[in-house]
């Protein structure tokens, strides 16, 4: 991993510049692209909006960046890789909106799948909701679900420290699947064979258990024996390069990167955001992050 240093041409009339002053890590996915886990059937779906290089890494990567751009100054989000400066079609930048400050739209990325995951569950007022997975997108699907009257969250993971998380959130918090296991919908997202057994346990008599993990090129044991069948269960994948059905007939991408944007409008979120790494320092400190059996839940860089 390190810091290149490129030519950024200077904005036409079609164009704009953003000077960056934060961008945010996606933890599982950059994780598989640093470790060259991106299968090379899935080479072109996987491609960052203004990627540089082709898969295997080392490529020029990321989704998330935040700054100012040149023709108004306005706080601003592109998808695009960590860098310093770029300059990018107008119509690829979103302005932030004023209550949100810079730092926490580095979210926007993981609250728009977050946003999808939602609509692909179709969650419903007084539902009981279960999430594997308290990640940056387990616990943004956690806040999003409590906005729901009467709707019951309890989030599952490893780590207990993410309890706090869950509390700040009005949900609650266990290590391990809780007893009766009878959740009206299930989310996964902890990008682990467990995690997804435990998933489909928590489920309740044809309920469904939406499947936001990817795993690259690791293989992963499905538990489809027992009483998979007998529950009549649903695997739903949840995938945020096409706006979830539901919404599909009314809703654009930038629609819903717009809507995502709005809905951090809630300062319990900083909870998520980990302490900035400097850019420069990115090439050093990151590997520790990717690496990490307790990572952070979104790790942002700051260019300023």
């Amino acid at each position: 991993m390190e810091i290149k240093e490129e030519i950024t041409p200077e904005p036409n009339s079609h164009q704009v510049r953003v000077t960056a002053l934060f961008s945010g890590i996606s933890r599982g996915t950059e994780a598989l692209v640093y470790r060259g886990q991106v299968p090379p059937s899935q080479w072109d779906r996987m491609r960052a909006p203004m990627q540089a290089g082709t898969f295997p890494f080392p490529v020029k990567y990321g989704y998330s960046l935040v700054g100012r751009r040149s023709d108004t100054d306005a706080l601003c989000f592109v998808l695009h890789p960590h860098q310093d400066v770029c300059t990018v079609s107008r119509d690829q930048v979103v302005d932030v909106p004023e209550d949100v400050p810079p730092l926490r739209a580095v979210l926007a990325s993981n609250m728009e799948t977050a946003l999808n995951a939602v609509w692909d569950a179709q969650i419903l007022p007084a539902q009981r909701v279960a999430i594997v997975g308290a990640g940056a997108v387990g616990s943004l699907i956690a806040f999003l679900c409590k906005q729901i009257p009467e709707t019951r969250v309890h989030l599952i993971d490893c780590q207990p420290s993410r309890a706090d998380i869950a509390t700040a959130f009005g949900c609650t918090f266990s290590e391990n699947p809780p007893e009766p296991t009878e959740f009206d919908s299930v989310f996964h997202c902890s990008g682990t064979g467990g995690g997804l057994a435990a998933a489909l346990r928590c489920a309740r008599t044809e309920g469904p258990v939406v499947e936001l993990s990817w795993y690259g090129t690791q293989a992963v044991p499905v538990y489809l024996g027992e009483d998979f069948h007998a529950r009549r269960l649903q695997l739903i994948s949840s995938q945020v390069g096409h706006v979830a059905k539901p919404m599909r007939h009314r809703v654009t991408h930038r629609e819903r990167l717009e809507t995502a944007l709005k809905l951090l409008n809630n300062s319990i979120l900083d909870r998520l955001l980990a302490e900035p790494i400097r850019f420069e320092d990115a090439p050093r400190d990151l590997p520790a992050v990717f690496s990490s059996a307790q990572p952070p839940l979104c790790q942002p860089l700051a260019y300023t």
